[in-house]
């Protein structure tokens, strides 16, 4: 009884406490930038959805996503436009930011229209990287390959979408 008369006294005491809690806006558009050395592909355009690749693992992205930090892995970004149109775009590797205030930003070290992939010069590529790994001497000179033979992979994989 005496719990009893103890936990009611701590929640009329709760009740009257001023209340303490963070508060977040909550936007319904998404502001995108995807840049890569070779191009600017969106400067702060408001989009639906944006689809990514990670190292940590592939994750959607949509208005007021948790503020996130993460390590593209090579793939193909899918971009979901305001008017329906979906956009695909093969990157080799860089960032992803996604700000509190529904802002994010993908920087690509490259990146191209999957469009624009040819399928059978992205097989050349993966013969040659799986040849240069083969003949690798030296750690470094392994690790150079295999990363080669990773993005030439997945380049392949984009190409057949």
């Amino acid at each position: 009884m005496a719990l009893f008369i103890r936990s009611t006294k701590l929640a009329a005491k709760l009740a009257r406490a001023p209340a303490k809690c963070f508060t977040r806006s909550y936007a319904d558009q998404m502001n995108f930038t995807f840049a890569a050395a070779n191009q600017i592909f969106y400067a702060e355009q408001n989009v639906k959805q944006v689809d990514v690749p990670s190292f940590s693992g592939s994750f959607g992205i949509l208005p007021n996503h948790v503020p996130t930090l993460a390590v593209l892995r090579p793939g193909v970004v899918t971009v979901y436009e305001e008017e329906g149109k979906s956009k695909k775009i093969f990157v080799s590797s860089g960032t992803i930011t996604v700000n509190e205030d529904s802002s994010v930003q993908v920087l690509a070290e490259e990146a191209h229209p999957v469009e624009d992939i040819d399928a059978s010069a992205a097989r050349q590529v993966l013969q040659e990287a799986q040849s240069q790994l083969a003949t690798a001497s030296g750690d470094v000179a392994k690790a150079e390959a295999a990363i080669a033979v990773e993005v030439a992979e997945a380049l392949v994989l984009a190409a057949g979408n």
